[in-house]
C-alpha cells in the first residue's frame, strides 16, 4: 500500500491491525503495524511512525523484511528529525540487505539512507555509490515509484541525468515543475514529500515554503539547508523555526499552545481562555487552530480525547489552571464538551460550533 502511496485504504490498514489481533495472527498484525508506521512516516505523523517501528522491533526479531520495514521507518525519521541515533537503525537495516537480491528489499533501505546521506552532506558521490545499481534495476523492472524516489535524491545530491519511468509527482519535480509537484503531494497528504519537492527551486516564495513546512515538522537538516539556499540568494530575516521546548513537546505544541490545550481540556470557551491567560479571544483562536492542525483532529471534543491518549494530560490527572490551581480532570472535561456538543445541537446554527474551522472559535 505505501509503495504505491494508496493512503485512502488507511482504514483498511487499521482495521486489519485490528482484525489480525482479535485472531491471533500476531505475524500478519505485526506486517500491517510495519506498513501503518510508514504510512505514518509519509503523512507526517512522525511520532505514531516512531512507536510502530518500535513496536514491530520489540516483537520482531527474526523476520527480516519486517525488521527491514521497521528500521528504515526509524532510521530515515531520526535522520529528518537530526537525530544522530539515526546511524543505529540504518546500519543494521544495510546489514540485513546482504544475500538479498529483491528490489522490496532493497529499495527502501537504500532510499533511506541515500536521504540520510544527502541531509548530512556526504553529496553526489555517496549519494551515487549508494543508488546506482538499485536505480537500474528500478528502471529495468519498471517501478515507477522506486524510480521517482531515487532518481529525485540523485538530483538533490547534484547529479543531474534523464531518467525513463519515474511517475508523478516525482515527474514533475524532475522536469522542474516543483510547484505542480508540491500541490500532488499535498493533495495526497505527504507534507514532507511536498516540502522536499520545492527544494530544487530557485524561487524564494518557494523555498519560505518549503523551509516552513520543515520547520513544522521539526525536519531540522533539510530545514537548515533550504535556509542556506536562501540566504546564499541574499534572503535575510528568515524564520527561526520551533524552539527546543517546543520540539521536545510529544505534540509539538507551544509553550502557550500547551497552556490553551489545558484550558480547553476543561471544557472552556475561547472567552473564557482569553479572560484567564489575558489574551484576546482572537488570539486564543489562532492557538486553538493550531492546537487542532497538530493533534490532527477538527473538533475540540476530539482534541480532549486525542491529548488524553497521546498521555499529554494522563487520565485522572487535572490540568493546572491559570491561577495554579487543579481543574477538572480530562475525563470530566470529555462529559462536559459532549454534554455541552449534545445539548447545543438542538439550537439553530449550533451544529457549526465545534466543527473545524468554527470549532477554534470556542462558543
Amino acid at each position: 500500500m505505501t509503495r504505491l502511496r494508496a493512503y485512502e485504504l488507511e482504514d483498511r490498514l487499521n482495521r486489519g491491525v485490528t482484525v489480525c489481533a482479535e485472531l491471533g495472527l500476531e505475524a500478519w498484525e505485526r506486517y500491517c503495524v510495519a506498513y501503518r508506521a510508514r504510512l505514518n512516516l509519509d503523512l507526517g505523523r512522525w511520532n505514531d511512525a516512531a512507536a510502530d517501528a518500535e513496536s514491530v522491533l520489540r516483537s520482531a526479531r527474526s523476520v527480516p523484511l519486517l525488521r527491514l520495514l521497521a528500521l528504515t521507518v526509524l532510521g530515515l525519521l531520526r535522520a529528518r528529525r537530526g537525530d544522530p541515533r539515526q546511524e543505529g537503525p540504518l546500519a543494521e537495516a544495510l546489514e540485513l540487505l546482504e544475500g538479498h537480491e529483491e528490489l522490496r528489499y532493497r529499495a527502501p533501505v537504500i532510499a533511506a539512507a541515500a536521504e540520510a546521506a544527502w541531509l548530512s552532506g556526504r553529496g553526489a558521490e555517496v549519494v551515487d555509490a549508494m543508488t546506482r545499481d538499485v536505480l537500474a534495476t528500478a528502471v529495468d523492472r519498471r517501478s515507477s515509484w522506486v524510480i521517482g524516489e531515487l532518481a529525485w535524491l540523485r538530483r538533490l545530491a547534484g547529479i543531474h541525468e534523464t531518467v525513463p519511468g519515474a511517475i508523478e509527482p516525482y515527474s514533475d519535480q524532475l522536469s522542474g515543475a516543483g510547484t505542480a509537484a508540491a500541490a500532488r503531494w499535498t493533495r495526497l497528504g505527504c507534507p514532507y514529500d511536498a516540502a522536499l519537492a520545492l527544494v530544487g527551486s530557485r524561487d524564494e516564495p518557494s523555498l519560505r515554503r518549503a523551509l516552513a513546512e520543515f520547520q513544522r515538522l521539526g525536519a531540522r537538516p533539510a530545514a537548515e539547508i533550504v535556509a542556506r539556499r536562501l540566504r546564499e540568494q541574499g534572503v535575510r530575516r528568515l524564520p527561526r523555526g520551533p524552539r527546543p521546548a517546543t520540539e521536545r513537546h510529544p505534540a509539538r505544541l507551544t509553550r502557550r499552545e500547551a497552556e490553551v490545550l489545558a484550558h480547553v481540556q476543561q471544557g472552556e470557551s475561547n472567552a473564557e481562555i482569553a479572560t484567564r491567560l489575558h489574551l484576546s479571544e482572537r488570539t486564543v483562536h489562532h492557538h486553538v487552530s493550531a492546537i487542532l492542525r497538530k493533534l490532527g483532529v477538527t473538533r475540540r471534543g476530539q482534541a480532549i480525547v486525542e491529548a488524553t491518549q497521546r498521555g499529554l494530560v494522563p487520565p485522572g490527572q487535572p490540568p493546572v489552571t491559570a491561577a495554579g490551581r487543579p481543574g477538572p480532570t480530562a475525563g470530566s472535561a470529555l462529559r462536559k464538551a459532549v454534554t455541552a456538543r449534545t445539548g447545543e445541537l438542538g439550537r439553530p446554527g449550533a451544529a457549526a460550533t465545534r466543527d473545524s474551522p468554527a470549532a477554534a472559535r470556542g462558543g
